[in-house]
């Protein structure tokens, strides 16, 4: 017999991630670990999303998340360009040693 996993358990384990990601957002000076964290940080409300999906019965969460995967992965090609640009330009991925917008 199948026994269901309760919704805790699902909401426990975006919470950590999402945690995660957020500690590593604050914390980290890399910007691709930046990029990286923000990525956990949307699969964790993944989670949550296709989580209350499947316990309320109803696919827009699921449909939902198609969405948020784009924006994902649209802010990762976008995200490596400018990384990409940045480290071109100062030879540096560090956040705090870019200053381009300083006069």
């Amino acid at each position: 017999m199948i026994e269901a996993i309760p919704l805790e358990y699902y909401l426990i384990l975006s919470g950590t991630i999402f945690a995660i990601g957020s500690v590593g957002v604050l914390t980290r000076r890399n910007a691709i670990i930046i990029f990286m964290c923000i990525e956990l940080m949307l699969n964790a409300v993944n989670i949550s999303l296709v989580a209350f999906s499947s316990f309320m019965g109803d696919a827009s969460g699921q449909i939902f998340v198609f969405f948020v995967m784009a924006v994902a992965a649209a802010e990762a090609a976008i995200g490596l360009a400018i990384v990409l640009a940045l480290f071109r330009n100062k030879r540096t991925i560090y956040v705090d040693e870019i200053n381009l917008l300083k006069w």
